[in-house]
């Protein structure tokens, strides 16, 4: 996959399917977006390009940050996995905020993308102040060039399936319903850095510590059964998300993996891991000394071990 990121100034050669959004999560509802740009690129020979900003457009107009479940870096990999082909982190600043819609349409989607088709939800919404929608696209198509394909909303129990949505079953711990929404796990990707050092000579096993930027969207903070993808291949983990309350000092909030088979030396320092969680165990707590907290990480292993007993395709890849 090509990523344009950083320029406005490029120009995609091939014809494209495009579609245009956030993506942040990749939930069902995007996923459908994706597979029907994968069925057009099957029909018509288009290469297949998603078009979106570096930054939450939200933050930029509010000047506040934005939380995000999927980092641009993750948004990248999601992509890739998907078999797309351009990614297009388009810079967001205010003179793209004022951008009219028609003029979005014909000179980015269009003149930059060469789109001949473009795939977006009902609800899609782009230029100054989100005043194109759907129904443009499809008025514009003619004009441009272009087929609009506007896909009906993905739903959940009677309610459509959104990025809020998923971000309020990570906020309460429902990480099974959230990974449901998502059709996949919810994962932290990281480089492994040193922690405090007290896994392997205090505890007596070695974990792994990943730092997700300040923008990334986490789950309830707490002990989670996870996988870790590791080199190509999956591995049963226990997960702790939080501050790490029983030891002492300021700890930032990070991602603590003990990574069941992994061996007691594992040399995974400087290396990409992805943690994705798949069920909760317990809410982070603080514990009366490490010999108490060693203690209780025993039992989350059993736990983590007895889960994968009965869920065995996690650990396939499945």
């Amino acid at each position: 996959m090509k990523v344009i990121a950083g320029t406005r100034e490029f120009h995609i050669k091939e014809p494209t399917v495009v579609t245009i959004g956030k993506f942040d999560g990749r939930h069902k509802g995007h996923q459908k977006l994706l597979r029907k740009m994968l069925t057009l690129k099957e029909q018509n020979g288009f290469s297949t390009a998603v078009f979106t900003f570096d930054m939450a457009p939200a933050g930029v107009v509010s000047g506040k940050k934005q939380s995000l479940i999927t980092t641009n870096q993750e948004r990248r990999n999601n992509m890739e996995k998907m078999g797309i082909d351009y990614m297009v982190e388009y810079p967001f600043d205010q003179h793209m905020a004022h951008m009219l819609p028609e003029e979005f349409v014909a000179g980015i989607l269009v003149g930059q993308m060469n789109a001949r088709a473009i795939v977006a939800g009902t609800d899609c919404g782009f230029g100054y102040k989100r005043a194109g929608d759907a129904a443009l696209l499809k008025q514009l198509g003619p004009e441009y060039g272009y087929q609009a394909v506007i896909i009906e909303k993905e739903q959940d129990e009677h309610r459509d399936i959104s990025s809020t949505y998923v971000r309020e079953q990570l906020e309460a711990g429902n990480i099974e319903k959230a990974n449901a929404l998502l059709g996949e796990p919810y994962g932290i990707h990281g480089v492994v850095v040193h922690g405090n050092h007290i896994g392997a000579p205090v505890l007596g096993f070695p974990t792994a510590n990943i730092l997700p930027p300040p923008e990334k969207y986490l789950p309830r903070f707490g002990v989670y059964v996870s996988r870790v993808l590791v080199e190509g291949r999956y591995y049963g983990g226990v997960t702790n998300i939080g501050k790490k309350p029983t030891i002492t000092g300021e700890n930032p909030v990070g991602v603590e993996t003990f990574i069941l088979g992994l061996g007691e030396n594992p040399d995974i320092y400087g290396k990409n891991i992805e943690v994705q969680l798949l069920d909760f165990d317990r809410p982070e707590q603080r514990f009366d000394g490490l010999e108490a907290l060693k203690k209780r990480i025993e039992l989350d292993k059993r736990y983590a071990e007895e889960y994968f007993k009965s869920h065995p395709w996690w650990l396939r890849g499945e």
